[in-house]
């Protein structure tokens, strides 16, 4: 093979050019596992809702990259001692926090794995990877898993203010259209600052971080929560969870061999192999989409109409209220879909069901965003802030919901 420039640059619409910083940065995002997150979408189901919603993990992990070397810059700056293996290790994790990531983002875990988190596959790839790699991702593994003894670090990765989030709100927001969640993440990395190993906020910067979770709130709500993609999203782990209990009756289903060894296989944390990880990292979005393309063929009643639903975005009707939904309206939609297609009250369950989506914009007894005052003190930021919102912000808003065909 050639040998090819490694300090290359990547053209990205929300800041520019983003330089790479390193030719073991540079390798991580030639190998395959990464290449694969090009064929992610970042929103799942979102570009249902909001057409301009096509943008990859691929997209996110260099973002995040780019505001990880902004944030070491200004900490640097400020005096806070960071090693160059330091530094390469916060590049590292921060670029592959998402690597484990399944087709569609978050469809997978709730129906073709069960219960294997995208995080504890992530980790199971920067493990894969450190040994390709000679063992130069240990210290970003530790820094991952949280067990580096330097907190702050652990925090830039992952907190209520960590890379990840600055670059997804603003990136969604942008590919959406959706104004609200327009943050200035450079002005929070800005202000970024680490006193007693925590990371916090100067003063000065206590409105970017207000506007930072107002944006988040709004977000879930208009974007990430939004009723039609919950529907969307809803039918689509349907569909696979239906897949893989025909598959395992015994019926042929039309997959290729990667989709195919999931839906033959129970997959769970304890057998999470070797093998399974290889298979997984030959999966994405568009074995999902021409799978669903021919299941539209299916003779299966279910398989059949819910790929049809999505395939065409002719999706169930949802109903959002405030209250507990009764039982009865469930009921009610049950049997008339009994009555219509002559099917059985299993089969129509597929179709009508109810739900519940909770959104907390702050976890005010999680790790906190502290703000530090010009008189040295840290306070929370509800506590330092004078906008009365922010602590109704911390308080979880739950919605139910019920699905049922139009």
């Amino acid at each position: 093979m050639k040998s090819s420039n490694k300090l290359k640059i990547f053209n990205d619409p929300i800041y520019g050019f983003i330089t790479i910083p390193n030719a073991l940065i540079f390798e991580l995002i030639e190998h395959r596992y990464f290449q694969r997150l090009r064929r992610i979408s970042q929103m799942g189901m979102s570009y249902l809702v909001y057409p301009g919603a096509h943008h990859t993990r691929f997209h996110h992990a260099l973002g995040c990259m780019h505001l990880m070397q902004k944030a070491v810059n200004v900490l640097r700056f400020k005096g806070v001692a960071i090693s160059e293996d330091e530094e390469n290790a916060l590049y590292v994790a921060i670029l592959l926090h998402d690597i484990g990531h399944g087709p569609f983002s978050h469809a997978m875990e709730h129906s073709i794995v069960n219960g294997v988190s995208h995080e504890a596959i992530s980790l199971k790839f920067m493990e894969q990877l450190n040994l390709e790699f000679n063992g130069s991702l240990t210290l970003a593994i530790e820094i991952f898993k949280c067990k580096y003894p330097r907190r702050f670090m652990c925090q830039l990765i992952s907190s209520q203010l960590d890379m990840d989030r600055a670059d997804y709100l603003k990136r969604d927001s942008f590919y959406t259209g959706v104004a609200e969640g327009n943050i200035n993440s450079e002005r929070i990395i800005t202000m970024l600052n680490v006193k007693n190993d925590e990371l916090v906020i100067e003063e000065k910067g206590i409105y970017s971080v207000e506007k930072f979770l107002v944006a988040r709130r709004l977000m879930y709500w208009q974007v990430y929560l939004h009723k039609t993609s919950l529907a969307a999203e809803q039918l689509l782990m349907r569909m696979l969870k239906r897949a893989k209990e025909l598959t395992k009756k015994g019926q042929k289903l039309p997959a290729n061999t990667a989709l195919s060894y999931f839906l033959n296989n129970d997959i769970s944390v304890e057998n999470f192999n070797e093998q399974t990880l290889e298979k997984f990292s030959k999966l994405d979005d568009y074995d999902i989409i021409s799978a669903m393309k021919e299941w539209q063929s299916c003779e299966d009643f279910v398989l059949k109409n819910l790929s049809e639903m999505i395939i065409n975005r002719d999706l169930l009707k949802i109903k959002l209220k405030n209250k507990t939904i009764k039982p009865e309206s469930k009921e009610k939609h049950l049997k008339k879909l009994m009555d219509n297609y002559k099917i059985s009250r299993y089969e129509a369950d597929y179709f009508v069901f109810m739900g519940e989506i909770s959104n907390q914009a702050y976890q005010h007894d999680a790790q906190q965003i502290n703000i530090l005052l010009k008189t040295g003190k840290i306070h929370d930021i509800v506590k330092a802030s004078d906008q009365l919102n922010l602590k109704a912000l911390s308080e979880p808003v739950t919605k139910y919901y019920l699905c049922y065909p139009k």
